[in-house]
């Protein structure tokens, strides 16, 4: 489902610009301060689980769902991919492609050892942010006249989550002693985060789309969440360059 044209007359462009100022300046409030942690691994985190061996599921999968619930860039993304959807049953099918993308390349790149720069695959994610914003507004119809397979789509930009998450877990360092377990505490850690983020953000939107702002501001809504996406691009990529 996508947006329908904009239209309204000089106070509805108003109001729109107003909203956008106000969301715009919220954005960057919470995300351009905190990009500096995208992914980040928390030092006491960090050499705690350096320090451990062995099965210790409780602390991994308490290390999950902690970095599911406090990624933004995640977050930002699933908020993207539900927020036209209403029925459960499509909720439940696009958060299980996306939850099937990050789990596979999460599980695989850290057992394998598979790692990517932080940098580039963080710049991807800010993408599919980007993606998912224009996505919501019908753009790619517009500007292209083709619709992607959201479904595919979701399950793609899952994979590269994934790797997103494998990165920052093979940083840890982890003790090879218990680390199947671990990684499944841990995914399971990641699930259960998304499962809690998730019910906040569909309690919020459905609170929303019960007002007549709904869908006055669902158009500015999706261009700061498109705003956040390039802010995290930008930022990952000059990281890669002066890095």
């Amino acid at each position: 489902m996508h947006l329908p044209p904009r239209g309204g007359g000089p106070n509805a462009h108003a109001s729109r610009r107003l909203a956008l100022a106000r969301l715009f300046g919220v954005s960057a409030a919470l995300i351009v301060p905190a990009s500096a942690l995208a992914h980040a691994v928390a030092e006491g985190d960090k050499g705690y689980i350096q320090e451990i061996s062995g099965v210790n599921l409780i602390s991994f999968a308490y290390l999950g769902a902690k970095h599911m619930v406090t990624g933004y860039d995640h977050l930002l993304f699933l908020a993207g991919v539900i927020f036209f959807l209403y029925r459960m049953k499509d909720i439940g099918l696009y958060v299980s492609l996306f939850a099937l993308g990050h789990s596979t390349t999460m599980l695989l790149g850290v057992y394998l050892n598979v790692g990517i720069n932080s940098y580039l695959i963080d710049a991807i994610i800010g993408l599919s942010v980007v993606y998912k914003a224009l996505d919501n507004m019908g753009a790619f119809q517009r500007w292209f006249g083709f619709q992607p397979n959201t479904k595919a789509a979701t399950l793609i930009f899952g994979l590269f989550h994934g790797f997103g998450l494998s990165t920052k877990i093979i940083e840890y360092d982890i003790s090879p002693d218990g680390l199947v377990p671990n990684l499944l505490a841990f995914n399971v850690g990641v699930e259960i985060g998304q499962l809690l983020a998730l019910a906040a953000i569909l309690i919020a939107m459905g609170f929303w789309r019960r007002t007549d702002g709904f869908w006055r501001h669902a158009y500015t809504a999706n261009v700061v969440m498109m705003t956040a996406g390039f802010v995290l691009v930008g930022y990952q990529l000059t990281g890669f360059a002066v890095s």
